[in-house]
Formats: structure tokens, sequence, C-alpha cells
């Protein structure tokens, strides 16, 4: 395989894409500065929002960073279900003094002209989320020296990443927070995840491209884990969430170790595709009357999350988090990216001292 993308970074931590305002420059400087692969999100941003980003971060750091892109989304038959669940959150609406927002605002996230700006002013990688680019586009990147990534979170889908071209494919288990990159958004699959060792192991017999797993990990020996198991770095987001360099709003971060929020659960309440947050009311609530339409409830609940936000009422907000949420550490990203890479030392050092793995027996 490959080392062209590990080589880019000293440890084999990657700081997951979060959209929404979450991974912004200074995050991705302090991870990419510490030895990390610090990404920025352009996902929910303008073509000019995601350069301008591009821009800051370049300023912050020499050190190599990534750029994840939405795929653009097929239309949706189902416009009458959108229309009924609007209506079901006009109490949200009145509750929150605000407007909900409207359904058919856009369903590529503005994929050429983001595409466009990569290509121009080429950043070292580009990472794919809900879908996979055709193999025109990888090799487009590839001409231009940037290493590309796509999500899969299953096999099949690793297969369809790899014909297509790209450098490498994140396999993100079920445990992972945020939205699920499936490449097809199929509702009798909602409960069908595959958590992340069983799918590393999955891939890594389907694929000969690097694998980068992403899902539910919070610590080192975790990280350990998944090298073990084939992958070749590790993808991390809600560990990166709590920092002081991120942009998640302070209830957000403080959510993660609060005891009122038990646990996470996948739900389509926020944004009409399954992503996995903390279990609060409006997920409670609304979660299992959401429509499969995406991104129509996304640009639906839009002004209804930020208003929750401004209210300073953390159970209007998508709160997401993956499995791992009680491990966050308040640590500053570079300080967590060290702590991270000294876990994955020892773990290293007690595996290698097993029987049978090259070390004396304990």
């Amino acid at each position: 395989m490959s080392s062209a993308l590990t080589d880019l970074f000293p440890h084999p931590i990657v700081q997951a894409p979060m959209a929404g305002g979450v991974s912004v420059p200074q995050l991705a400087a302090a991870v990419s500065e510490a030895g990390g692969l610090g990404f920025l999100a352009a996902g929910y941003k303008t073509a000019d929002g995601m350069y301008q980003e591009i821009k800051q971060l370049r300023g912050l750091t020499n050190r190599p960073f990534g750029v994840n892109v939405f795929m653009p989304q097929p239309e949706h038959s189902e416009s009458g279900a959108v229309e009924v669940y609007a209506h079901q959150l006009a109490g949200e609406a009145a509750w929150y003094e605000a407007e909900l927002g409207d359904p058919d605002s856009g369903r590529d996230d503005g994929y050429d002209a983001k595409l466009a700006v990569l290509l121009d002013n080429p950043v070292p990688v580009v990472s794919f989320h809900f879908g996979v680019p055709s193999r025109e586009v990888l090799d487009t990147f590839r001409r231009a020296g940037t290493l590309t990534l796509v999500t899969a979170t299953t096999a099949e889908e690793a297969r369809a990443v790899e014909r297509a071209g790209a450098d490498a494919v994140i396999a993100q288990g079920v445990e992972a927070g945020g939205h699920q990159g499936t490449h097809r958004d199929l509702p009798e699959n909602d409960r069908a995840g595959i958590g992340l060792l069983s799918l590393i192991a999955q891939i890594r017999e389907a694929v000969r491209i690097p694998i980068v797993a992403a899902g539910g990990i919070m610590r080192g020996g975790q990280i350990a884990a998944a090298l073990a198991a084939g992958a070749s770095a590790a993808q991390l987001g809600t560990a990166f969430l709590a920092t002081p360099e991120s942009g998640a709003h302070a209830l957000h971060k403080q959510a993660l170790t609060n005891p009122l929020f038990a646990r996470t659960e996948l739900t389509r309440a926020f944004s009409g595709r399954p992503a996995r947050g903390l279990v609060n009311r409006f997920l409670r609530e609304h979660g299992p009357y959401a429509p499969a339409a995406y991104p129509e409830v996304h640009h639906l609940t839009s002004p209804l999350r930020k208003a929750a936000a401004k209210a300073g009422d953390a159970q209007g907000m998508a709160l997401w988090a993956g499995q791992g949420h009680r491990m966050a550490r308040e640590l500053p990203a570079g300080r967590l990216v060290e702590v991270l890479a000294e876990e994955l030392a020892a773990a290293g050092t007690a595996l290698s001292g097993l029987p049978g793995a090259g070390g004396e027996p304990r």
C-alpha cells in the first residue's frame, strides 16, 4: 500500500472535519502543528467561505492539512413527507420564535464551485462524504498533487471508492458521531451499521488502498487497535470537539460529559440523514417521525437549531457526538495529539510484549 498519505504527518492521527462551524482553522492548525493531520469542513459553507478559511489556515501553519467536501445529493420524490414534518415542527418554531427554513435551499452544497477553488489553489488532501466522486474528478485532483479520501461504511462502498481511483478510504464505523457517510441513503439500512473493528477487517480484505479508521476513537489504545486491525491512521472527531480551539458551541462541549446526556443515537431528526448525536428532547420527540430527506430537513431545521443555541437551550440543538463522548478531554488540541501519540506508543509497547507478538512472554 502507498504511504503517500501517512508520510504527510508524523502521527497516524487525523482530526475529523466537523461541519457546522466546529472545524475552524485554529483547530486544524493546532492539530497539524502537533504532527497530526488537521482538517477543514467545507460542508454548509460557500465556496468563498471555504477559500477564506483555507487562506486563514495557511497563515497559521505550513504543515499539511485537508479539506472535506459534501457530495451532491439526489432528488427526493417524497416532498409530501417533508411538508408533514414541517407541520410537526410548527410548535418548535413557535417556542423558539423562529421561522422554519426553506427545504428547497439547494442540494449540491456548492460542489462544483468548491472543486474549482480546490483545483485552482490545491491543498494537500481532500476528502469526500455522502458518496463517491467520478474518476475524472479524482484523477484531476491527482494531477494537481492532491491526495483524495472518500468515506465508506461497508466493504461494498469501499470497493466503489477504490474503483473510482481514490488514494485512501475512510472506514466509518457506526460508533461515529455526526452524519454517517453512506453512499446511498436507504431507510431500510438505518439499523444495519457495522462496528469499526469489524468494518476495518472487512474493508482490509476488500481493497488494497490505505484505510483511515473513524468511529468512537478517543484514546491512543483505540488507535493502536485500529492500526492492528489493518488501518494506516485513525480519524477522531468527538475527541477534538471539546478542545478550546474547536468552534463548537459551549453548550455542545459541556454536554459531552454532562450526566444529563447519557447516550447517543442515530437520528434523522435534525437533517433527514442518519447522524449520531446526544439524546435530547428534540431527538426523542421528532426522531421517530423524521423523513429520509437530506438536505431538505437540514435546511428546514437550521433556524430552529440556531435559535435554540442562541437561547442557551441544549435540548433543541444538534449535539453531534460519537459513542465515546464521555471520554472527552478538555485539552488544547496540540496537547491532545501529543497525549494520543504517547498512549499509542504505550499500547504498542504493551502489545509487543504479548506472547506471539515478537517480544518476551509476560
